[in-house]
């Protein structure tokens, strides 16, 4: 919570909570269902018996899942760093913060939102919905609840956003058309299929979804397409950049925007254009801005960041 606090006193326009739900129909902010990267649930002796394994989009997994909990034990639990070998700083926060609730997160962006006068938006993504319905947790229905319970998500910027498909569209059929509102979707490596199709046996890939004409048939139900950064401007062999691919222009075509993710500082998840010579874990803030900026000028609509000062920093200086 603390880190989308700091993001929003940075200029970050939107918030990002990626939301998995508790065996008692709670929507809360995890990166993903299995706790084990981002939580001390390893280290919580009284949840052993809970570590089990699972086949989630089709990827078998051992850990701790947040549908296995209610929200009563998973406020029990305290985050962790995701990448502690990277960012190591970051572990001086580990076990601080509780994992917080979506209807928490509305709050905190709501009361930023007052008092610093400006709109705030959010970016809920639904992960893992075909998993969630397997085991009985209906997530359109539980986000929808939540959207429209609240006065602010009637009002504020709202992008929902999903890597599957069928939910996206249940989405449109819920919520309609709202000024508000729009809907966003995500897309993984080319060969990938999204989550219903696999657990549907279809054999529809992101690389069929973002042609020419998989372009204008998500048009039909969303509004934002989001690639991966690297599906926009690839890398070359020696990690520079490329030519961008035809995939912004399609997408505006088809009268789509398009939000890419996802841009972090450190070296290692930057094109060799903007690395610095510190270490491929070093953060590099100069060489990540001109970084966002190279893809602002391929034309993207909108990005994701991991620092959301040094987003803003790009889009005030571009030119």
């Amino acid at each position: 919570m603390a880190a989308y606090v700091l993001a929003m006193h940075q200029g970050a326009d939107y918030i990002e909570p990626d939301l998995v739900c508790t065996k008692d129909g709670v929507l809360v902010a995890r990166h993903e269902n299995n706790l084990t990267e981002t939580t001390d649930v390893a280290r919580r002796s009284e949840f052993a018996s809970k570590r089990t394994t699972k086949t989630i989009d089709g990827v078998k997994q051992e850990g701790w899942f947040v549908e296995d909990f209610t929200l009563f034990e998973l406020k029990r639990l305290r985050a962790i760093e995701r990448l502690p070998q990277v960012r190591v700083a970051n572990t001086a926060y580990d076990g601080q913060y509780q994992i917080p609730t979506f209807e928490e997160v509305i709050e905190v962006v709501a009361a930023e939102a007052q008092a610093s006068g400006r709109a705030i938006g959010l970016v809920p993504e639904l992960k893992h919905s075909s998993h969630h319905h397997s085991v009985g947790l209906n997530v359109e229905e539980i986000l929808v609840n939540t959207i429209e319970s609240h006065a602010y998500t009637k009002i504020a910027p709202l992008e929902i956003q999903s890597f599957e498909v069928s939910n996206l569209k249940v989405l449109r059929r819920m919520l309609g058309k709202r000024r508000n509102l729009r809907l966003m979707q995500l897309v993984d490596a080319p060969q990938m299929r999204p989550g219903d199709m696999v657990a549907s046996g279809a054999s529809t890939t992101y690389a069929d979804i973002i042609t020419a004409k998989g372009l204008r048939e998500v048009a039909q139900y969303a509004d934002v397409i989001a690639p991966s950064h690297r599906m926009v401007i690839p890398l070359l062999a020696d990690q520079k950049l490329a030519t961008p691919t035809r995939l912004v222009a399609d997408a505006h075509e088809a009268g789509l925007l398009v939000h890419t993710w996802t841009f972090r500082p450190e070296n290692r998840f930057m094109a060799a254009d903007f690395r610095s010579q510190a270490g491929e874990n070093a953060r590099h803030d100069e060489g990540s801005i001109a970084e966002m900026q190279a893809y602002i000028a391929a034309g993207v609509d909108g990005f994701f960041t991991d620092d959301s000062a040094l987003g803003a920093a790009a889009i005030k200086s571009f030119s």
